[in-house]
């Protein structure tokens, strides 16, 4: 029996199998970047959408085959060939999960994709009922099955081209799809070819007329059907990108580009090979305005600087919020020149006045600037680089910026490095104490010793207080070291004792996050216990900025402290910021003159300076301790003032604590000396 195609049935056919491939591609890009659930889940709606499409194509494509018979096709057969049509696609999705694919697992693949096609036509094929009979010519059947593996790898190897290729043009993909269709449409179409119909009834006009009717019904519908899925795969794409996405890479409450657009940025629009720059941008004490007007006032005032730094920005800039207080200003042009000028404008743009809730509101901002290709290529360099010189501007007094270069990467490399093996000097043994001898000039005898941490690290040898306190303190490992330090020395201080080498008090520095943790008196309590040490034998040693940092609860603890017992001394006097107001309030027993005052004592102006503090500390019956004392002249002016307690190297440097029983034997000896002169001339 011969049949002759409808040509607008097959044109419609050929629509279906483009949209379905379209479809396809889009969804085998969402595929290929979600993982987990996410990617089970669009795996299963591409695989549906995708089957359903292309066996729709070759339903319709049966369908515009006209016999001068009635065609019925049974249900079961139908149902199982668009499965095998929807497994073929889970197939082809699978495949673009797989991050490697090569050509080796692609062609693996289409063997299976591809009998899951032919299955799907011959399945349908079959379901025709009965009167109708089909044979096949083998050489178009041979050919059929040929193009219908060929036409799975096409669609796998495009796939794979969709999720390599991070921006693919509409143009691109049309190309792509149509590609795919006449890849597919040639399987089904070659099936038709190697098919031949005969029927063993001839039927009436009045059936033939039943058959179109119902025909074309089920046409419309199946039709329908498939372009309503498609659609509706299509419009979840569409939301999934244009409004998700938009969401997932835009900064809710300045609609700035986020963190995870400025990777995609990276991706798309920053070569970085000859030239571009990065200016990250952090406020000055921006915290004050959430702590002081309340975060709906911040919340206005970050979006205020944001609408400043979009109308700051020129050509191809981009602004980005990091988050909190933190901008980025990304361009793939410029050199240090441009970069500079536009810093310029940026802190000039920030310090205008702003009006937010009623209020007047001041601000400055802290920019560090890398460039490219100097400092790095990569996202992940430059930003590195650019947070590295934010940072130094911040050091460097803040309301300015500062260009990232290799002095800055070489402190904060070394900076990482220490912090990283300061975490482990303590487990490791690394951590020792020095001994400085605190010496009363006037009964000419040791009057104290102050314990001063020393780190000896393994590779990098000894490791300055100077140096690895300020990073203790930034961690937070200084409550740790400083209850360890409490113990070793009230364990040293016990041992002195006992061997009567000398009984003195023995204080400690205290670091202002100590005071913050609320563990100073119970630390100081536990090392008195433990070693009975009497609480006049443990001095504690604050700075005035402690002092000062929160007066009310620091008077507090360290009124607890003075009630058990332990001394209290106050050090570097007259180089911090406390008020002579409250010095009175403060319970301390001493204060110490900082060394900077020693060294210029020859200077009137220090020598004045030098009195009025000894002058205080006696109104307020504290004793007074001279630091950094180092020649007979020093002693002379000091004693001259009325201060007899001194410590410096001219009596002694930091000693640990054999070199400290060593210097104790020797400077007993020397005063037995002195004695014994002295008897002798009188």
């Amino acid at each position: 029996m011969s049949g002759h195609y409808s040509g607008v049935i097959v044109l419609l056919s050929l629509l279906i199998a483009l949209a379905a491939s379209y479809s396809a591609l889009s969804l085998a890009h969402k595929i290929s970047r979600v993982s987990g659930k996410s990617q089970l889940i669009w795996l299963l709606v591409g695989s549906c959408v995708m089957g359903v499409g292309v066996w729709s194509m070759h339903f319709v494509g049966m369908m515009a085959f006209h016999l001068e018979t009635a065609m019925q096709y049974n249900t079961l057969l139908t149902v199982v060939s668009m499965l095998a049509s929807i497994v073929a696609s889970l197939i082809a999705f699978r495949v673009t999960t797989i991050i490697d694919a090569g050509i080796r697992q692609i062609a693996s693949a289409s063997l299976f994709m591809g009998s899951g096609i032919l299955a799907m036509h011959y399945i349908g094929m079959q379901a025709i009922r009965a009167p109708i009979q089909i044979s096949y010519d083998y050489f178009y059947f041979g050919l059929s099955i040929l193009i219908a593996y060929a036409a799975s790898f096409i669609a796998l190897y495009l796939f794979r081209q969709q999720r390599t290729i991070t921006d693919l043009n509409v143009g691109l993909k049309i190309l792509y799809a149509a590609v795919m269709a006449l890849a597919i449409s040639g399987t089904h179409y070659m099936g038709m070819q190697a098919a031949s119909f005969r029927v063993d009834k001839i039927h009436t006009n009045q059936m033939l007329n039943e058959m179109v009717q119902s025909e074309s019904f089920l046409l419309v519908g199946v039709a329908i059907v498939t372009f309503v899925m498609l659609a509706v795969s299509s419009g979840a794409i569409f939301f999934d990108r244009n409004v998700l996405e938009r969401m997932a890479y835009t900064d809710a409450l300045t609609t700035l580009p986020n963190r995870h657009q400025l990777a995609k940025y990276f991706e798309r629009s920053f070569p970085g090979k000859d030239s571009g720059f990065m200016l990250f941008i952090d406020l000055d004490r921006f915290k004050t305005i959430n702590d002081t007007l309340g975060h709906d006032a911040g919340d206005l005032f970050i979006k205020e600087v944001a609408l400043r730094l979009k109308a700051a920005i020129s050509g191809d800039q981009t602004v980005f919020r990091l988050g909190g207080d933190e901008f980025l200003i990304a361009s793939s042009k410029g050199r240090l020149q441009e970069a500079a000028q536009l810093a310029d404008e940026i802190i000039a743009v920030i310090k205008k006045p702003y009006s937010v809730l009623g209020n007047e509101i001041y601000m400055t901002s802290s920019i560090g600037i890398s460039l490219a290709p100097d400092h790095g290529m990569t996202r992940t360099a430059l930003l590195k680089a650019a947070d590295m010189a934010m940072y130094r501007a911040k050091e460097a007094g803040k309301n300015q910026y500062q260009f990232f270069d290799e002095e800055t990467d070489r402190l904060l490399v070394r900076k990482l490095e220490l912090e990283r093996d300061l975490r482990k000097a303590l487990i490791n043994e690394e951590l020792v104490i020095y001994y400085q001898p605190k010496w009363d000039a006037e009964s000419n005898c040791v009057s104290g010793m102050e314990a001063l941490m020393r780190w000896h690290h393994p590779q990098l040898g000894t490791i300055m207080p100077i140096e690895f306190i300020p990073i203790a303190e930034e961690t937070g490992l200084i409550v740790a070291m400083t209850r360890w330090m409490i113990r070793e020395v009230c364990k040293q201080n016990a041992e002195w004792q006992l061997h009567n080498l000398v009984h003195v008090c023995v204080s400690v520095n205290m670091s202002v996050r100590v005071f913050e943790s609320g563990e100073l008196t119970e630390m100081v309590v536990e090392a008195l216990k433990a070693f009975a040490i009497k609480p006049g034998d443990l001095e504690l040693e604050i700075t005035e900025s402690i002092a000062m940092y929160d007066l009310k609860d620091t008077i507090q603890q360290l009124r607890k402290l003075k009630e058990l017992g332990v001394r209290v001394s106050m050090d570097d006097f007259g180089t911090g910021y406390s008020s002579l107001g409250s010095l009175d309030e403060l319970p301390i027993d001493a204060l110490k003159i900082d060394q900077n005052f020693i060294r210029q004592s020859g200077l009137p102006s220090k020598q004045a300076i030098i009195s009025t503090i000894i002058t205080i500390a006696n109104l307020l019956n504290l004793e007074v301790i001279a630091e950094g004392v180092e020649t007979e002249e020093q002693i002379g002016f000091l004693k001259s003032r009325g201060c007899r307690v001194m410590q410096g190297y001219y009596y002694g440097k930091p000693m640990d604590a054999k070199a400290v029983e060593a210097w104790l034997l020797h400077a007993a000896n020397s005063v037995k000396e002195e004695v014994t002169v002295e008897v002798a001339s009188a």
